[in-house]
């Protein structure tokens, strides 16, 4: 498999994610964002990150072979204030690494904006102001000036949609704003912003000019697996729904010089259109030389109407988000390499003639060196981005992210992208496997001949899942005809040719998994319910029998296991982990894949959880949004117990101050810590009660806390439950909700949605969770290594915390 002679291979990296030096340039957002605890996972920053910035020639030699390198500039290091006075030094740098990758025969593609915004731009409104884009046209100005001469490929705007919709609408990227409004402004100035860049870089002599978008497939559930499959019409207008406000929000106005009808609906209804001026759009639609493309994971929806909508998506109400079956990275994505393979072929047939490129795609693993994961996932998506190719795309390149290790934004250095590992505490850079794979590749201009043609490969060529190839050639009759058709072709085309053992060993499955119920407590069942739900329907989906097994008492873990043994099920999900026995323990040890829900404590089996100290950390960060109490609890001002941060016998004594209210359990942990992390340093202690579980424990609990006479100005609960019960004892003391002391929880359970006020709490996504559980054990019954799924929760904020004032508030 060899691509064309011109198809050019390299690798993507930004500039705050890897250079450092932060002394040596203007603040950027990222700088603010990420010094403000309980932003970063790890509480990291990039002020040292790679330190690309000192060894820039250290890291251009890595790239000894490659044909292109693709960096970002920052544009606080070249214009410290956003605008006026260019800093020479700052330019300076990237003169050296230009020339640096010039005499080692690497074509430098420089992208003008990867999200760190000068803070001082920021301040004067950030993106959601028109300034802002004339600005940047400015800055792009002033870089071709000095660089012009050596670089002829300019990339604008990186994804322009995470700036706009995770920085100003979820607020998990910088600035952190939470503004569906201020999000769609910031939207359209991005692309007036790449619009007027353009213009201004070809008319000083830009040779190409592109913009780098993270495009992805919106299908339904069906459609990922049948791609021919029919949606229902309420399907049909979810996806379409999702594709206006990820892609076609920026692909149209570019290549069409106007906004989706879907998109401007929703722009109106969340703020107005009077942003959009007349002859934006034209400015917006500058002829492109070259889209890039930043390909991950494929956008699986489907209509749910009682579903509230994503922060990230506004106007998405009615959509569920849907995990994919598949096996999934260490961020959690799906590995769909077909994904890819559909994005070009339908981005060369709406716009025929258009260059591609893929600017980004990659993935992180484990810290090893040895990333057999890495290579066969890029193994995978080049392969797909050759049979675009066959199919007449006119790709001409692939860059991997990413060179290094590096800050991984809002994950810090937890998530692992590098083709070389970095030791961050000696800047040593060591290769791993994946490197000398890439290497390889380049020399070859196309991936290894493999011994047999692959699930993966036949997956690609035919649009489909490994799952699907998988049904096919196992004979399953579940498959359409016009799909099987087209995987038969795919495997006659390439040769394929099952592995004979793979093929017994399906003849011997039952092809039944077990749904384990141990039994519900009090601040678990709805989530029990819901989750068994799902993940019964995503496993009848797949072609699996589902067989409901209740572990509530010592005969029936007996039973169940003896079952397990015997080999009549394929694998187990747990709902929940069973926490008073080892029941999670006894079921590792058959053999059989088991998935648990929850973190399992000290059992190393694949789980699937909620980040339970990322939804505490912004708990936090709301209630400070809200307004400072009037009294803080100061490190040094001891409870009744003699010791800060814990109550005594009667709880806490003193006004305004924050409680939370704990409970059993690894999730209740961590929570508290989430919460307890995000909280300023030097300001407030919160004092941290241990209630139980339950609407009475909260009640009691609360009643500890005011049996003295304090009032606190705010409330944490680790369960909505407990904020329920929280609530019925302020008032029963004659204390307003949210006027006197806001309140949040955690769970988003149905009686606090119904409760009055509605309850702030924090969504764990109980959907996603089924699904993620019925992906993971998909995943293990054919053979991969499954690592524990945690996905992201949101803040919902209710009346709870948001109406009325705080004591001394704002």
């Amino acid at each position: 498999m060899r691509f064309p002679e011109d198809f050019v291979w390299g690798v993507s990296t930004s500039a705050y994610q890897i250079e450092g030096a932060a002394g040596l340039r203007g603040l950027s957002i990222w700088d603010t964002f990420s010094h403000t605890p309980g932003r970063i996972r790890d509480a990291s920053t990039g002020d040292m990150a790679c330190d690309h910035y000192h060894r820039y020639a250290e890291d251009v030699a890595l790239m000894r072979g490659y044909g292109a390198y693709r960096f970002s500039v920052s544009w606080p290091r070249v214009l410290p204030e956003g605008h006026g006075r260019v800093s020479a030094a700052g330019l300076d740098f990237y003169d050296r690494l230009v020339d640096e990758l010039v005499g080692r025969g690497i074509a430098p593609y420089a992208t003008l904006y990867h999200w760190d915004l000068p803070q001082a731009l920021e301040d004067r409104g950030g993106w959601p102001r028109r300034d802002t884009a004339l600005r940047f046209a400015d800055y792009a100005l002033a870089v071709h000036e000095r660089l012009g001469d050596r670089v002829d490929t300019w990339f604008t705007i990186n994804e322009p949609w995470v700036a706009a919709f995770l920085g100003y609408a979820d607020g998990t990227h910088a600035p952190g704003r939470r503004s569906a409004a201020e999000a769609f402004r910031s939207a359209h100035h991005l692309l007036l912003a790449h619009g007027l860049a353009t213009r201004a870089l070809r008319q000083a002599g830009a040779a190409r000019i592109g913009i780098a978008l993270n495009v992805s497939p919106v299908l339904t559930p069906g459609g990922l697996a049948d791609l021919d499959a029919e949606p229902s019409s309420e399907d049909a207008e979810a996806v379409a729904r999702i594709d206006a406000l990820l892609n076609r929000q920026f692909l149209d106005p570019m290549l069409r010089g106007s906004y989706p009808a879907e998109l401007t609906k929703l722009v109106a209804e969340h703020g107005g259109l009077d942003h959009v001026l007349d002859g934006d759009l034209a400015v917006i639609a500058q002829p492109l030389d070259v889209l890039g493309v930043n390909y991950y994971a494929p956008q699986v929806v489907q209509a749910q109407p009682s579903r509230p909508g994503e922060p990230a998506f506004p106007g998405s109400d009615g959509v569920l988000f849907a995990a994919v079956p598949a096996p999934a990275t260490a961020m959690g994505w799906p590995i769909v390499p077909g994904g890819l393979t559909m994005v070009l072929r339908r981005l060369a047939a709406e716009h025929p003639g258009l260059d591609l490129l893929v600017t980004e795609n990659g993935a992180a693993f484990d810290d090893s060196p040895a990333d057999h994961d890495r290579v066969a996932y890029l193994d995978a998506h080049v392969r797909a981005a050759h049979a675009a190719i066959a199919d007449g795309v006119r790709l001409r390149g692939f860059l991997v992210w990413t060179l290094l290790d590096n800050f991984e934004w809002a994950d810090g250095y937890q998530r692992k992208f590098g083709l070389f590992q970095v030791d961050f505490a000696t800047q040593r850079r060591t290769e791993r496997l994946s490197a000398r794979w890439f290497r390889e590749l380049i020399a070859r201009n196309g991936p290894a001949p493999a011994g047999r043609p692959t699930l993966e490969t036949v997956a690609a060529r035919a649009g489909v899942s490994r799952a699907t190839v998988s049904r096919v050639v196992n004979g399953e009759p579940s498959v359409r005809p016009v799909v099987r058709a087209r995987v038969l072709a795919a495997v006659e085309e390439l040769g394929y040719v099952p592995n004979q053992a793979a093929r017994s060993l399906a003849t011997r499955r039952s092809g039944v998994v077990a749904l384990v119920l141990a039994g519900p407590r009090q601040d678990n069942a709805t989530l029990v319910a819901a989750v068994a739900q799902y993940v019964t329907s995503v496993l009848e989906a797949a072609g699996r029998q589902v067989a409901l097994m209740l572990a509530d008492t010592a005969e029936s873990h007996r039973r169940i296991l003896a079952r397990v043994e015997a080999r009549e099920v394929d694998g187990v999900i747990l709902l929940p982990p069973d926490r008073g026995d080892t029941l999670t323990e006894r079921l590792a040890g058959t053999g059989v894949p088991v998935v648990v829900l929850g973190r399992p404590g000290g059992t190393a089996v694949p789980y699937v959880d909620v980040d339970d100290a990322g939804g505490g950390a912004a708990v936090a960060r709301h209630l400070g949004e809200r307004g400072q109490p009037g009294h803080l609890w100061k490190p040094e001002q001891p409870t009744q117990s003699g010791q800060p941060g814990q109550s005594g016998p009667s709880g806490p004594s003193g006004q305004g101050g924050l409680v939370v209210l704990a409970g059993p359990g690894v999730a209740a942990r961590e929570r508290v810590a989430g919460f307890l992390g995000a909280v300023p340093a030097g300001g407030v202690t919160p004092v941290v009660v241990e209630a139980g579980a339950g609407v009475e424990a909260g009640v009691l609990a609360m009643q500890r806390v005011l049996a003295d006479g304090a009032r606190p100005g705010g409330v944490f609960a680790v369960t909505d439950q407990l904020a329920i019960g929280a609530i019925r004892a302020l008032r029963a003391a004659g204390l307003r909700v949210p006027e006197d002391v806001a309140v949040a929880g955690f769970g988003d359970g149905a009686a606090g949605r119904h409760l009055t006020p509605g309850l702030t709490t924090v969504g764990v996504a109980e959907t996603e969770q089924a699904l993620a559980l019925a992906r993971c054990l998909l995943a293990a019954l054919e053979g991969h290594t499954v690592v524990p799924a945690v996905l992201p929760v949101r803040l919902i904020v209710r009346e709870s915390t948001v109406s009325g004032e705080w004591p001394g508030g704002r």
